[in-house]
């Protein structure tokens, strides 16, 4: 099926590596433009060189870098103007309970995690309102449903993005934008084969992940894939999708409290 993707923009955050990468090469291979950004500039220039393809630097805590970002991708394909989508996929885990967490983590964690929604939404609304298609998908989690004391602040801050992405559904509709989410579950990226490592348990890796899967009660008994991730964000991003909006996808094997 031809998702409609050839030939639109698109903006990932957080696409130097994971779900972020994965989504990045899987909006090429559709024939989109595609910008990317990270904090790292060398694990930016590790994804290489393509014809459709725009890196650059920033940190999505940065409102002026963002812009920077934004207005660079426009000029880039072409300076219309005109933003197709955006995947804000920016973030990461704090693995702490509360007794373990100050005010300080709890001030970067929400500031992260809403930073990297409202800036670069921000930065490309003029953009997406151009757009006959337009569509947001905000890469969450399943702890925004499902609260891990060992995760509070991610957790918490992870439930406010998901109510966040319901409003701006409803606000931001009669604009023809879509907005819509992703909840991950456990999914295969470096910092799980950086636990198996540290672990030294004697198990081969997919052992290793067998036995995790079944400790997090994961149905299908296994870890994710960060491509599994990304065909789940192209459907959203499809114009072929254009009757949704205001809904989570849950991509986590079947892991779950609850029917909700």
């Amino acid at each position: 099926m031809d998702l409609g993707l050839a030939d639109r923009t698109y903006l990932v955050t957080g696409g130097s590596s994971g779900v972020g990468l994965a989504t990045v090469r899987a909006l090429l291979d559709e024939g989109a433009n595609v910008a990317t950004c990270g904090r790292d500039a060398d694990r930016l220039q590790r994804i290489g060189a393509h014809e459709r393809l725009f890196t650059a630097p920033c940190d999505v805590r940065d409102a002026a870098a963002v812009r920077e970002f934004t207005r660079r991708a426009a000029e880039e394909f072409g300076g219309d103007g005109v933003i197709d989508g955006l995947v804000n996929n920016a973030g990461q885990s704090r693995m702490k309970g509360f007794a373990d967490s100050d005010a300080e983590d709890w001030r970067d964690e929400l500031e992260l995690k809403f930073a990297g929604v409202l800036h670069p939404l921000h930065a490309a609304l003029p953009g997406l309102r151009e757009s006959a298609a337009a569509s947001v998908v905000n890469v969450n989690a399943v702890l925004a449903k499902q609260p891990e004391p060992r995760l509070i602040t991610t957790s918490a801050a992870r439930a406010g993005i998901l109510n966040l992405s319901a409003s701006l559904a409803r606000e931001l509709a009669p604009d023809g934008i879509r907005v819509n989410s992703v909840c991950l579950g456990l999914i295969d990226t470096g910092q799980w084969t950086r636990r198996h490592a540290a672990a030294a348990c004697g198990l081969s890796y997919d052992d290793w992940q067998a036995e995790l899967a079944a400790d997090r009660g994961v149905a299908l008994g296994r870890l994710g894939r960060a491509d599994e991730v990304a065909y789940a964000i192209l459907a959203l991003l499809s114009p072929r999708a254009s009757y949704i909006t205001g809904t989570s996808i849950d991509v986590c094997g079947g892991v779950g409290r609850g029917i909700l």
